[in-house]
């Protein structure tokens, strides 16, 4: 790719460091930014800038925040109780955006992966361990990804979890609705037989 201009070329190869953009895509980015307002160009450069410097992680779950303690946590409405333990950001906006769930969250910050030189230790376990401890809480929800990372992590965490009064779950895994059964890999379609559920039950949810 050729670029008649250097400051262009390096917009380019900056918004391409972003995940999933690639050249094609950054100098679409970049050349919409060059026919905006030189204001709009300008306040959406001083966003990101703020939102770099100021945004926060939340002291309680480890959430982004733009305070010590995030709006989640702040929140009285919320059920203090029930810890929904996540490994990414992500993964709290993706179940908010279901509404379902009333609860807080504890993000681990990843999971167990020997392979990439992820221990127990470079996550957020302790603090979860932690929070378990002080505030009363009777159910932990892991809400991780179904791969033997995951699971590990699970394991590990609840291994640490055995000396307290506790409910310890998961989210559902089995077929998801609309898909079919012979397209289901082997241990998706397993844990879907082992996790099955009464028709009077799953009628009730449709």
């Amino acid at each position: 790719m050729q670029f008649s201009s250097a400051l262009l070329e390096t917009a380019v190869n900056e918004f391409a460091k972003l995940p999933g953009i690639g050249k094609k895509t950054a100098l679409r980015l970049v050349l919409h930014l060059l026919k905006q307002d030189p204001g709009a160009a300008r306040a959406f450069g001083e966003t990101i800038l703020k939102m770099r410097q100021e945004i926060r992680f939340c002291h309680r779950c480890h959430n982004v925040a733009d305070a010590d303690i995030c709006s989640i946590c702040a929140n009285s409405m919320r059920r203090k109780d029930m810890i929904c333990v996540v490994e990414t950001i992500r993964d709290v906006i993706a179940i908010e955006t279901t509404q379902q769930f009333s609860g807080t969250y504890h993000v681990l910050g990843g999971i167990i992966s020997p392979l990439d030189g992820i221990g127990p230790e470079q996550l957020s376990i302790d603090s979860l361990v932690e929070r378990i401890q002080k505030e009363g809480v009777t159910e932990v929800i892991f809400a991780l990804n179904p791969n033997i990372q995951g699971d590990t992590t699970i394991y590990y965490i609840q291994k640490k979890l055995a000396a307290f009064p506790v409910k310890v779950t998961t989210i559902a895994r089995g077929i998801s609705f609309g898909g079919e059964l012979e397209y289901a890999d082997e241990m998706t379609l397993a844990r879907s037989i082992s996790n099955r559920l009464p028709v009077e039950s799953y009628v009730s949810h449709r």
